[in-house]
C-alpha cells in the first residue's frame, strides 16, 4: 500500500484547492489520485456501440499481493503508478541498475513527468485526471524513496531493525512484532514489496484510533527507521512529518503550474503556501488512523484554515467511478463514456504507463517492459 486516502484524496484536495483550482477541477484531480490505489479492475468495458475501454490494473487488492509478485506485474504497476524510478547512483557511485530502479524524492524523472503534464494539460482531453494520476506517482516518492518496484535484494530490510520516535512503547512493540513474525514466515519472499505494501495486511491493528495501523512511510506523524540488508547493513531514519510536507509543497507548485496552463480550471481563489504552511504541519501531527486523519483535512478546511474561504472537502468518488462503469457496459456509447470522468481515468493511466514505461524511462537506458 502507498500513502493512505488521507494524503492521496484529502490532502491532494487541499493543495489543490489551496493553489487556486476550483471545487470540481480538485474533486476530479484528488478523485484520480486516490482511485491509482483502488483501481484493480481487469476487464473492458464493452460500449453499447462497440468500442472497448481498456482497463489495466493501477494496483492490486491487498490480500493479493504476495501472490502478485510477478515481474511483469510489478513492472506494469508497481513501477510507474508507486515507485517511479530516480535514476540515480547509490552510495560509492553504485550504478547497479536495481540501483538506478530505486524511487527518489525529486529526481529528474520525476520533474520531468511533472514538466511534461503540465505541458500538456493545456490540449490533453483527460488534463484532469492525468494530473491526478501524476500526483499520486510524485506525492509516493516522497514515501516510497529508497526502495524499488520490482523484486532486489537491495530492497530487503534488516529482520528486526525497526525503531520508532515519539510513539508509545506498547504500539513500538507490537508494531515489532508483527514485523518478525511476517518475516520469519515468509523468509525471503520479504522484500519491500511485501514487507511495505503488502504487509500491512500482517500490521493491522486497531491501537490506533478505530482503524488499522498502516505501513511505516504512509504514517504521516512518524519518524522512524530500519537497516537495509544489501549490500551491507547501513541504517537509515526517516521523518514522515518533513517528508509529507515536502510531498505537500510539490503537489502545491505543481497545481499551481496547472492553473496557469489552464485558467479555466481555475477560481481565482489561490492561497500561499507560506501562508497556510504551519496548518498543514499541525494536520501531519494527527496520531489516529486514516479516517481520523482525515477528518483533520476536513475540519481545517472547514475551519477556513486551507483555502481562501471556509468550505467542505467533498467525499471521494472513487466507488460511485467504478459503479458508473459497470453501468455502462452495453449501454453506452463511446461519446458518453469518453464525457465522464472514471472513462477518462482509464485513458490517462493508461497514457501515464505508456510514456512512462516506454518514453521517460528508455531515454535513461531503463529498460522495465
Amino acid at each position: 500500500m502507498t500513502m493512505q486516502i488521507d494524503m492521496h484524496y484529502y490532502g491532494t484536495y487541499a493543495m489543490a484547492r489551496a493553489a487556486g483550482l476550483s471545487r470540481e477541477a480538485a474533486g476530479i484531480i484528488a478523485t484520480a489520485a486516490q482511485y491509482v490505489d483502488d483501481n484493480v479492475q481487469k476487464d473492458p468495458v464493452v460500449l453499447k456501440d462497440g468500442a472497448r475501454l481498456a482497463r489495466t490494473p493501477t494496483a492490486h487488492h491487498v490480500g493479493d499481493l504476495i501472490s502478485n509478485v510477478e515481474p511483469d506485474d510489478q513492472r506494469n504497476v508497481w513501477v510507474p503508478f508507486h515507485f517511479l524510478p530516480g535514476n540515480e547512483s547509490g552510495a560509492g557511485g553504485d550504478a547497479d541498475y536495481t540501483e538506478l530502479l530505486k524511487c527518489r524524492k525529486d529526481s529528474e524523472p520525476a520533474r520531468q513527468m511533472v514538466d511534461v503534464v503540465v505541458a500538456r494539460s493545456g490540449l490533453d482531453p483527460y488534463a484532469l485526471e492525468r494530473v491526478g494520476v501524476t500526483a499520486h506517482v510524485l506525492a509516493d516518492t516522497y514515501s516510497h524513496f529508497g526502495f524499488s518496484g520490482v523484486s532486489s535484494r537491495r530492497n530487503s530490510v534488516q529482520n528486526g531493525s525497526f525503531r520508532f520516535k515519539g510513539i508509545e512503547p506498547g504500539l513500538a512493540d507490537r508494531l515489532k512484532g508483527k514485523a518478525k513474525a511476517f518475516f520469519e514466515r515468509h523468509g525471503d519472499e520479504t522484500k519491500f514489496l511485501a514487507n511495505v505494501k503488502s504487509w500491512v495486511a500482517e500490521t493491522a491493528t486497531n491501537s490506533l484510533g478505530h482503524g488499522s495501523v498502516a505501513t511505516y512511510p504512509d504514517l504521516p506523524y512518524l519518524s522512524w527507521g530500519f537497516d537495509y540488508e544489501f549490500p551491507k547493513r547501513v541504517p537509515e531514519d526517516r521523518s514522515n512529518p518533513d517528508n509529507f510536507l515536502e510531498a505537500c509543497a510539490a503537489l502545491y507548485d505543481m497545481f499551481v503550474r496547472v492553473c496557469a496552463e489552464r485558467p479555466d480550471f481555475t477560481e481565482g481563489t489561490a492561497r500561499p503556501f507560506a501562508e497556510i504552511m504551519d496548518n498543514i504541519v499541525a494536520i501531519l501531527a494527527v496520531k489516529g488512523d486514516s479516517a481520523e486523519r482525515s477528518d483533520a483535512w476536513k475540519k481545517a478546511a472547514q475551519a477556513g484554515k486551507l483555502f481562501s474561504q471556509a468550505e467542505e472537502i467533498p467525499a471521494y468518488q472513487g466507488e460511485a467511478w467504478t459503479q458508473w462503469l459497470e453501468q455502462a457496459n452495453q449501454k453506452v456509447d463511446a461519446r458518453k463514456a469518453l464525457e465522464h470522468p472514471a472513462c477518462r481515468f482509464h485513458m490517462a493511466a493508461n497514457a501515464h504507463r505508456s510514456w512512462v514505461l516506454h518514453e521517460l524511462l528508455p531515454t535513461r537506458n531503463l529498460l522495465i517492459a
